[in-house]
């Protein structure tokens, strides 16, 4: 059981829940770290909400165009289906942008200068699980290849 979970990429999992768990629960500011004050105005606030709305917006339709290949692995199932529809067609990894976005908009709605740099830190490590994800599809699905040049990874039309 053990092997299944770390040849389908558990680990990559694994850090990605405590990476988030750590980022829902950072406290706003530590002492010895500096604060970032337009954290405390109201346009951050809103601006929190927005990001967060879009986020789950995001993460849902990919969910939701997923279907029956979702799973937590990076790895894809063995009987799974390359999806490139619905919001898949302009961005190839919709759920970690929608999770993405919706971490920087936890930060702001917190208020909190730790969420924002654990939310850095989050997209860097999307960036990272989705490149060893990506190998694994372009090796289940040879036309995964072209699919990666003409649709971004993380950003609809920019990256």
């Amino acid at each position: 059981m053990m092997q299944a979970f770390i040849e389908r990429g558990g680990w990559w999992v694994s850090a990605q829940f405590g990476l988030l768990f750590a980022l829902v629960l950072a406290p706003a500011e530590l002492s010895w770290l500096p604060a970032f004050s337009f954290l405390q105005d109201r346009g951050a606030l809103i601006a929190g909400f927005v990001l967060g709305g879009c986020g789950a917006a995001l993460a849902g339709a990919g969910l939701l165009h997923l279907g029956a290949n979702l799973t937590p692995f990076p790895k894809p199932r063995d009987d799974s289906t390359f999806v490139q529809h619905g919001v898949y067609r302009i961005v190839r990894h919709p759920i970690y942008s929608g999770i993405i976005l919706g971490a920087f908009g936890w930060s702001l709605i917190r208020g909190s200068s730790i969420a924002l740099l654990l939310s850095v830190a989050l997209l860097i490590f999307f960036h990272f699980k989705s490149r060893r994800e990506e190998r694994w599809l372009v090796e289940r699905y040879p036309e995964y290849a072209d699919y990666q040049k003409r649709v971004k990874k993380l950003v609809p039309f920019i990256w």
